[in-house]
């Protein structure tokens, strides 16, 4: 009788999978912060996960460039600078001009309405007033569009490479330019405008829309 494949049953694979989704949030809670210097050992502590794990996930966040080997130093968490924000955001643009108009062609009314509908209530709520949590909100509101453009193309290997971006850009935000109240307005209204290109079947003006509005987000980190 043969043995059990522990790595084709997943169970390494599912073990990397949680060690990776620790490491991501504890970046993004400050708990390990960019620029830090680490030690295999230290990211045991922090993850909660085994050595073996670690070493294993170590591979994966250098290619994704969460990670670098410092010679003579260790392992760096990738730190915020201009260079980051500029490679970043230049990314976003090469995958989301192209996604946003074959979204444009091929979105349902019903999705494109839905769209719609989440980002002029996150606006009547900001004009309202604003309460407790709508910045954490209008955040996913805007992760959920750009993902939904994304994911529309119906392509692994670009959803996965958007999302280690959208990592980044998180990281971007969180210490530098943050969705808050004085900017959330006029990034919601920039998303309308792409909105409104969709809803009207222009994927050229959908496109350059969407182009706008990455370089207006662009412009604000590179000016912190």
């Amino acid at each position: 009788m043969s043995q059990p494949d522990p790595e084709r049953d997943g169970e390494p694979l599912k073990l990397r999978e949680r060690a990776y989704a620790s490491f991501t949030e504890r970046l993004l809670a400050r708990e390990i912060r960019p620029g830090q210097f680490v030690t295999q050992r230290e990211l045991v502590a922090m993850t909660g996960y085994p050595l073996g794990a670690i070493r294993e996930l170590i591979p994966r966040l250098e290619a994704e460039g969460l990670i670098k080997t410092v010679p003579q130093r260790g392992m760096q968490v990738a730190h915020v600078d201009l260079n980051l924000i500029r490679n970043a955001f230049q990314f976003r643009l090469f995958l989301e001009k192209e996604a946003t108009a074959a979204y444009t062609r091929t979105a349902t009314d019903e999705e494109i309405a839905e769209q719609r509908q989440r980002h002029e209530a996150i606006i009547r709520r900001a004009e309202a007033g604003g309460d407790e949590t709508l910045i954490e909100d209008a955040e996913n509101v805007d992760r959920l569009m750009h993902e939904m453009i994304i994911d529309h193309l119906d392509n692994d290997i670009v959803s996965q490479a958007f999302r280690v971006t959208w990592l980044k850009i998180r990281l971007i935000r969180q210490y530098e330019t943050r969705i808050q109240n004085h900017i959330l307005i006029p990034v919601m209204q920039d998303h309308l405008k792409i909105i409104a290109a969709i809803e009207s079947r222009d994927p050229e003006a959908a496109a350059a829309e969407m182009s706008a509005h990455i370089n207006n987000a662009r412009t604000r980190a590179m000016s912190y």
